[in-house]
């Protein structure tokens, strides 16, 4: 930019000198249409000038922003906030209308995040390497469809660009770029991407070790289940929600019957183990939505979003089925008293808490193996 920058002020000044050349040598027609072509020629060059330095201007602004960008991945340690930032600038940077983060889980599924794909299509996404097992710097995908297809939807991914996130095989996941319409993503965007899965791929790791912490300190040692700190925040949080987008919350807080009993019987460390049991089975009926916790000794609780009293019971239901359907080890055959609410307009999370809980002390002084809603 230092170099068009001199150039303009040069031309300036010639441009000047040859007004002045112009000027005493007025007489002359010849010398008047040399200058005034010698002008126009100037002229022309610096209208370059000046398109070359607003281009110049132009790339600085965009290499600050993608410097920016780069800088902010590891400004966070949130999983979510970083993903999101890696996809937006994929997606700057390569003019895509789709990004993809995709890592694999040896426990479990994979990291899926998107940005302007359906999560059907994001699911539907296989990438692979090469079938000669090494790995690939690139891979690019073209989609064809029938006539038919395109004229039903006109909109659909037509080509694809992905890059490996890790250093040493593809197994480590990709960073993935998809387009709607036929373009060519060429080796610039292969770098542009590189250089983003550099600055990117630590920044995920680094939240996801955050995350993987956290998530262990939310969980109950005993029982696996979410422990009674983050029970209580996430339903300040969920009433909170529901209050504010004017959605249905339930609640179920439930705990076994005669467990004291049990413990006395067959001493706490076979009782921990009736506790671990019971939970699993907890654990296997509540649906992925519902927010499982110990909330403390043998008391348990559920938070289901956008749930009402009747969804609460049937809840209640396939818990006692799953609890009292075989025996629990030396304490045999057991049941659990529920006590169920559902969130009013004049609720906070302590009330809403303490409506639940009041139910099921009635439940218990009903005879127990009962599930019972709050009055009124």
């Amino acid at each position: 930019m230092t170099y068009l920058l001199v150039s303009a002020v040069a031309v300036l000044a010639l441009v000047a000198v040859v007004s002045a050349a112009a000027l005493a040598r007025r007489s002359s027609r010849r010398a008047d249409r040399r200058v005034s072509e010698l002008v126009e020629v100037l002229n022309s060059r610096i209208d370059q000038l000046a398109r070359e330095l607003a281009g110049a201007r132009a790339q600085a602004e965009e290499e600050l922003r993608r410097t920016r960008t780069l800088s902010e991945l590891g400004g966070t340690i949130d999983l979510d906030e970083v993903l999101s930032r890696v996809l937006e600038a994929a997606g700057q940077a390569t003019r895509a209308d789709g990004a993809l983060v995709w890592i694999p889980n040896p426990s479990g599924p994979p990291l899926v995040a998107t940005l302007g794909l359906t999560q059907d299509e994001a699911e539907r996404q296989a990438i692979a390497g090469p079938p000669n097992g090494r790995r690939a710097r690139a891979i690019g995908m073209t989609y064809r469809y029938g006539a038919d297809e395109l004229a039903q939807n006109g909109d659909l991914i037509r080509c694809g660009l992905a890059v490996p996130m890790g250093e040493r095989d593809d197994d480590e996941g990709f960073l993935a770029v998809f387009s709607r319409s036929e373009q060519e993503f060429g080796d610039e965007i292969v770098d542009e991407l590189e250089q983003l899965v550099q600055r990117a791929a630590p920044a995920i790791e680094n939240a996801q070790r955050f995350r993987e912490a956290r998530q262990l300190a939310d969980l109950d040692a005993l029982t696996g289940l979410h422990n009674r700190r983050y029970f209580h925040e996430t339903l300040a949080r969920e009433v909170a929600r529901a209050h504010r987008y004017n959605r249905s919350l339930a609640l179920v807080v439930f705990d076994l019957d005669d467990f004291k009993a049990i413990n006395d019987r067959i001493g706490h460390l076979a009782g921990d183990g009736v506790l671990a049991d019971a939970a699993a089975r907890v654990r296997d009926v509540v649906r992925s939505a519902d927010i499982a916790c110990r909330v403390g000794g043998d008391e348990f609780a559920v938070i289901l979003p956008e749930s009402a009293l009747a969804d609460a019971d049937q809840l209640y239901r396939r818990i006692q089925e799953s609890v009292s359907s075989q025996p629990i080890g030396a304490a045999g055959r057991l049941l659990f008293s529920a006590g169920v609410a559902e969130l009013k307009p004049d609720d906070d999370a302590v009330s809403f808490f303490q409506r639940a809980d009041e139910a099921l002390y009635r439940a218990k002084e009903s005879g127990k193996g009962q599930i019972v809603a709050p009055a009124g």
